[in-house]
């Protein structure tokens, strides 16, 4: 399991615009790594779009927000249109990143136990995890990073 102080492990992937995106080169970077469950579902939009209307103070702070769901490049490319989300999703479909951060979590899901991602967000600064918010509310979440920061 992660934890703060830890070195934020590297990861290469495809952008909702399916471009490949290579975390190592961006060791230099202040980063918000948000994991969500899915993109275009209730919770996941609240938090998505509040990521998107507090952009410009992330920007302010130097700071890059990147989204992560196991979701598919086309999938991300439509929840980042339909709610003109201004950062960039990464398409986690086969849980690599979620398994490298530890994110997948026995879920009960309808009286089922299933494996998912659990909202999790990971601040890394200089490739070091410098904060990390489990069990995250999505409601709030995008103000509460930034007051840290």
């Amino acid at each position: 399991m992660l934890k703060e102080g830890d070195k934020a492990p590297v990861f290469k992937v495809l952008t909702d615009s399916g471009e490949e995106f290579d975390l190592a080169a961006h060791q230099n970077e202040r980063i918000v790594l948000y994991f969500y469950p899915r993109a275009d579902t209730p919770g996941c939009t609240i938090e998505a779009c509040e990521f998107r209307d507090t952009a410009k103070k992330f920007v302010k702070k130097g700071v890059t927000v990147l989204g992560v769901s196991p979701d598919t490049t086309k999938a991300q490319s439509k929840f980042k249109e339909k709610f003109e989300l201004n950062f960039t999703l990464l398409a986690d479909d086969n849980k690599a990143i979620a398994n490298l951060y530890g994110v997948m979590k026995e879920k009960n899901m309808y009286g089922k136990k299933v494996m998912g991602v659990a909202r999790t967000t990971f601040l890394i600064d200089n490739g070091k995890i410098t904060k990390i918010f489990a069990g995250v509310k999505p409601e709030g979440h995008a103000e509460e990073i930034l007051a840290i920061l």
